[in-house]
C-alpha cells in the first residue's frame, strides 16, 4: 500500500508531525510547494496536513498551490487529514483548515477516514468538527504536546 502525505508548513512543526506519519507508514511526505496533482492520485491512501493560520485560515502554501488538490481525481480514494492548531488562543476556530480541506476533497467523491473524537480539547467552535466528531487528526502543540505521540499512535492504528 502506498502512503502520501502531503502538508503545508511555515514554522516547521506540521513539517515534522508529516514525516513522523510517513515514516511510521512506510510513506512519503511531500510538502504542497513541490507536489503534483500525479503525486495525490497515485497514493493508496493520501493524507493531508495544515496548521491553521490567525482564525480558521488555511496556511498559505495550501492556498497558493491548491489546483493541485482541486485537478486530482479522487473519487472513491481513501484520504485522511490532520491539522495543527491552538486552542486556548483560537478556540472559536480551532482546527478549522482541516475542515476546509476536508470540504475539498468530499466534494471531489474522496473517502475520508480517521475521524476522531473531540474529549480533552477544550475549544468553543471547529471547522473540524462534523455530527460530533473530528473529520481528522486536530493536534495542539502549544498547549497538549504531552498528548500527540498518543494521538497520533491512537490516529495511525485506525486508519485503513
Amino acid at each position: 500500500m502506498s502512503v502520501m502525505v502531503v502538508y503545508g508548513s511555515d514554522q516547521g512543526c506540521t513539517r515534522g508531525i508529516a514525516n513522523r506519519i510517513a515514516k511510521t507508514l512506510n510513506g512519503k511526505a511531500l510538502d504542497i510547494k513541490k507536489a503534483r496533482t500525479d503525486d495525490l492520485e497515485a497514493a493508496h491512501l493520501l493524507i493531508l496536513g495544515s496548521p491553521t493560520y490567525g482564525c480558521g485560515d488555511l496556511q498559505s502554501d495550501w492556498e497558493d498551490h491548491m489546483a493541485v488538490l482541486d485537478n486530482a481525481k479522487l473519487d472513491g480514494k481513501h484520504v485522511a487529514i490532520f491539522g495543527m492548531g491552538d486552542q486556548m488562543t483560537y478556540p472559536e476556530c480551532f482546527c478549522d483548515a482541516v475542515g476546509i480541506l476536508y470540504d475539498r476533497v468530499v466534494a471531489k467523491g474522496a473517502r475520508v477516514v480517521g475521524f476522531t473524537e473531540p474529549e480533552g480539547y477544550d475549544f468553543s467552535y471547529s471547522a473540524a468538527l462534523r455530527d460530533g466528531r473530528f473529520v481528522g487528526l486536530l493536534l495542539d502543540e502549544d498547549n497538549q504536546p504531552g498528548l500527540t505521540d498518543d494521538r497520533i499512535e491512537a490516529w495511525i492504528g485506525a486508519l485503513p
